[in-house]
C-alpha cells in the first residue's frame, strides 16, 4: 500500500495557489482514475482505491501546511506503513523552475514548512518525495506571499499539462518504482 500525500492549505482562498500544487496534482490523479476525496481521517481528506495494481490512499491534509506532519504521522500509523517504502509526498518547490519535477528518495526539508513539519513529526527524512517547481519569487517579493499567490497568466496556460505530468509521474512510481521515475523526470 502507498500513502500519497499532496501538500496544500484548505479553504477557497488558497485554492489553486502555488503552495497548493500538491493538492491539485492529487486531484488530477484521482480524477483520472475515478477516485473521489470522500473519506476523512486524521484531519485529512482521503481518496482510497487501486492505481497501477497498488492499493493507495491519496491524502490532502486539512491541518494547514505548517502542521502537515501531524496528519502524515497519524496516517502512517493508521495504515501501518513504512514511510521509507510506502509514503510519497508531493509539494511545491521554489528552488526548481516552474513545471520542473524532481523525485528524491530522502533529504532535508529545506525551507518548506510543510516538509519541516513532516520530517519533524516522523523523526527523520527517509521517505520519497516529488518536488514540483513553482519558480522563484520575482524581485523582492516576500516568499510567503509568492507561494500563496496564484499562477501567472502564462503559467496558468501550462498548469493543466503540469497537473497531468504530476499524475503520470506518481503513477510511474506505483507501476515501475521510484528509481525509474527518478530517471525519467529528474533534470539532468
Amino acid at each position: 500500500m502507498w500513502l500519497i500525500v499532496g501538500l496544500g492549505n484548505p479553504g477557497a482562498q488558497y485554492a489553486h495557489t502555488r503552495h497548493n500544487i500538491g493538492f491539485d496534482g492529487l486531484d488530477a490523479l484521482a480524477a483520472s482514475h475515478g477516485l473521489e476525496f470522500r473519506g476523512k481521517r486524521a484531519n485529512s481528506l482521503l481518496a482510497e482505491g487501486t492505481l497501477a495494481s497498488q492499493r493507495v490512499a491519496l491524502v490532502k491534509p486539512q491541518t494547514f501546511m505548517n502542521l502537515s506532519g501531524q496528519a502524515v504521522v497519524a496516517l502512517c500509523g493508521w495504515y501501518k506503513l513504512d514511510p521509507a517504502k510506502e509514503l510519497l509526498v508531493v509539494y511545491d518547490d521554489m528552488d526548481l523552475p516552474f513545471a520542473k519535477l524532481r523525485f528524491r528518495e530522502r533529504g532535508s526539508a529545506g525551507t518548506h514548512n510543510g516538509m519541516r513539519s513532516i520530517v519533524g513529526q516522523l523523526g527523520g527524512n527517509e521517505f520519497p518525495r516529488l518536488r514540483v517547481g513553482i519558480g522563484q519569487a520575482p524581485g523582492k517579493m516576500d516568499a510567503a506571499a509568492y507561494v500563496l499567490s496564484r499562477f501567472s497568466k502564462e503559467e496558468e496556460g501550462e498548469r493543466s499539462a503540469l497537473l497531468t505530468t504530476i499524475a503520470d509521474a506518481v503513477e510511474l512510481v506505483l507501476r515501475e518504482g521510484l528509481t525509474t521515475a527518478m530517471n525519467r523526470y529528474n533534470p539532468a
